[in-house]
């Protein structure tokens, strides 16, 4: 015993003496977490249409002609020797992680204490909604990965990595592409000079102009998705009034037809809008979708604006509110089980192909109850929680806080709100607060040459 006691208090004390004894004991149960959600469900959760498209997409590797980029679906390719879908989870399970070990690490950097740089790790490492999005087959984790990477990259002056990481991430989820303008213009405000800004841009368009190639190469045309105008023009059937438009005969096809849907991006699957009422695939009409609903948002800016303010307000309730009304947030950990729709050919197609033990998820007894009862986390601390952060990083505007505002609005402002949709933007927003909040307690400037203060 008093050999090994000192070599198995080694590392608590080495934490303690630099700092990041709080963050590791947050890393510790966040990791100890994410074991018991891989042993408390059956598989990775599976979800009709945007999973199995991924995964379709990975199997055959080619740019989709719809709304999913092919980025997400080449880390699922990467992954597909392996034929298993909980693995895919596994690994986003890691990542999770080390999104958490990236926002501590910048904010040591930007000389925060390690306490308060452990605390902003917690809206992510400990929230629920992270859990499950790492256990699915969905983009988000990826994408939050790549952008908190993207800030790392700026905080120990990479600009080239950076651009290079951003460009990626628009090649998982588009909406992510202008934050390339968003970071060159903080180099500008910071006066770095133009080098940094031609390295940033250079990085960041080299795979996003090769994948616009290799997209034209498919669908005969420039562009990373052949999905954009259908989205925009959704968002518009929420509001558009063509007697204020006044569309000329070819738009007129694309105006509201009495179908009433209770979410904008509903009306992209709606059999009796009239986007699908046009014969043929739904997204071939994308280009005349695209023109109808910017003359729509020209002609009434007002209520566009109306109705973007109004979906950016959902989160804020005390309690979720469900939207589509036919998916209600999840606030904990579901116990039960929940099957796939075995009459769907892409299903069947999938699970030969990729993993034959794709299947409808199940919760494991006794793992699934205990981590629901072991992390209860109160709707309080998910949407309302992100207000507050956003409300303080606006006391101190970073590129944190811009690049949260912006993966926030921009996907309501280009179709809907989703709460799927609003994760991306709470790392970047933690970031951002924590800076705002906690910058007067740092203890001198960052050390030069990227060592974190303590070291």
């Amino acid at each position: 015993m008093l050999l090994t006691r000192p070599v198995l208090s080694t590392p608590v004390r080495r934490a303690r003496r630099t700092g990041h004894g709080v963050f590791a004991a947050v890393l510790a149960v966040a990791a100890a977490l994410r074991v018991l959600m891989m042993l408390g469900y059956n598989t990775a959760q599976v979800y009709w249409y945007d999973s199995f498209t991924y995964l379709d997409t990975a199997l055959h590797m080619k740019p989709s002609g719809a709304f999913h980029p092919a980025g997400y679906s080449a880390f699922l390719w990467l992954l597909s020797p392996f034929h298993s879908v909980r693995l895919v989870a596994g690994v986003q399970h890691v990542m999770g992680l080390g999104i958490g070990v990236l926002i501590y690490a910048i904010l040591r950097r930007k000389g925060l204490p390690g306490w308060a740089a452990a605390l902003a790790t917690v809206p992510v490492l400990l929230n629920p909604a992270f859990f499950r999005i790492e256990h699915a087959i969905l983009s988000e984790t990826l994408l939050m990965l790549l952008i908190v990477g993207a800030l790392a990259a700026m905080t120990w002056r990479r600009p080239a990595l950076a651009g290079l990481l951003i460009g990626c991430a628009g090649l998982v989820r588009t909406a992510a592409v202008p934050l390339l303008g968003i970071f060159v213009l903080s180099l500008v405000v910071r006066r770095a000079g133009w080098r940094p800004v031609v390295a940033l841009l250079l990085a960041g368009g080299l795979p996003l102009a090769g994948y616009a190639a290799w997209f034209q190469q498919h669908h005969g045309r420039f562009a990373l998705s052949g999905a954009d105008g259908v989205s925009l023009w959704a968002r518009t059937m929420t509001f558009a009034d063509c007697s204020i438009i006044k569309p000329g005969p070819d738009l007129a096809r694309l105006c509201p037809n009495g179908t009433v849907v209770d979410a904008a991006s509903e009306y992209v699957w709606a059999p009796g809008a009239s986007l699908n009422r046009l014969g043929g695939d739904r997204f071939s009409h994308n280009d005349l979708a695209r023109r109808f609903a910017v003359k729509a948002i020209l002609a009434q800016p007002l209520d566009y604006l109306a109705d973007v303010a109004r979906d950016a307000s959902l989160p804020w309730s005390l309690t979720p509110v469900a939207h589509p009304k036919r998916i209600p947030q999840k606030t904990g950990f579901p116990i039960g089980s929940w099957d796939l729709p075995e009459q769907h050919a892409l299903i069947g197609k999938v699970r030969k192909e990729y993993d034959r033990d794709i299947a409808g998820l199940r919760s494991v007894e006794p793992y699934a109850p205990i981590l629901a009862a072991a992390l209860p986390y109160p709707y309080v601390l998910h949407g309302p929680l992100f207000l507050v952060m956003l409300a303080a990083g606006l006391a101190r505007p970073s590129l944190p806080w811009a690049t949260a505002v912006f993966l926030y609005l921009g996907p309501i402002a280009a179709m809907d709100f989703d709460h799927r949709y609003m994760l991306p933007a709470m790392p970047v927003a933690c970031v951002g607060a924590a800076y705002a909040v906690f910058r007067p307690l740092r203890r001198g400037r960052p050390r030069p040459g990227g060592a974190l203060p303590g070291r």
